[in-house]
């Protein structure tokens, strides 16, 4: 089904992220719930909490990965990560595509909680599609400079194909 398909950038930032059977991720705009399928897949004892600011995004989340919802491996709300309480008491990974709020404005608050949250060795990764490389530079030096000020050891990756750059903050 087209509907269900998964784009390579997805694919390649999920497998990027070296997810493990007890990992507890959470997912920063979990959108049409692509990532949401994949990552639930390598899970065991680990979780995903996805959240999403758009009811239609967590709608579609929950349709596609209806199974995991069931299973209790996927929890989906509709909320944005300034006022995100996890449920889970630490975290693994955090997981983002092309979420904004990282490098249009002051999210110091946002970074915070993320620090609190994610055990040390545990990592944020923000990944980006480089479709227009001009703002790449942009994207990357504000969003690094978001991780670090909270904490975080920052590193980049720039994929070219599929084209995807990534900002790794490590705890």
């Amino acid at each position: 089904m087209a509907a269900n398909t998964i784009p390579a950038r997805i694919r390649w930032a999920v497998e990027f992220m070296d997810l493990q059977p007890a990992d507890h991720v959470l997912e920063i705009g979990c959108g049409p719930g692509a990532a949401a399928e994949l990552i639930c897949a390598k899970l065991e004892s680990g979780k995903l909490f996805a959240i999403d600011r758009s009811e239609s995004g967590v709608d579609r989340t929950k349709r596609r990965n209806a199974a995991h919802v069931e299973s209790g491996r996927l929890t989906v709300r509709q909320i944005d990560l300034a006022t995100l309480r996890v449920p889970v008491k630490r975290l693994t990974k955090v997981f983002s595509f092309n979420v904004n709020l990282f490098w249009v404005r002051d999210c110091a608050d946002e970074v915070a909680l993320l620090h609190e949250r994610v055990l040390p060795g545990g990592a944020v990764y923000l990944f980006y599609e480089t479709t227009a490389p001009q703002d790449v530079p942009r994207v990357v030096e504000r969003a690094s400079a978001a991780l670090a000020g909270g904490g975080f050891r920052v590193s980049v990756i720039d994929q070219k194909q599929p084209a995807v750059v990534g900002i790794i903050g490590r705890r």
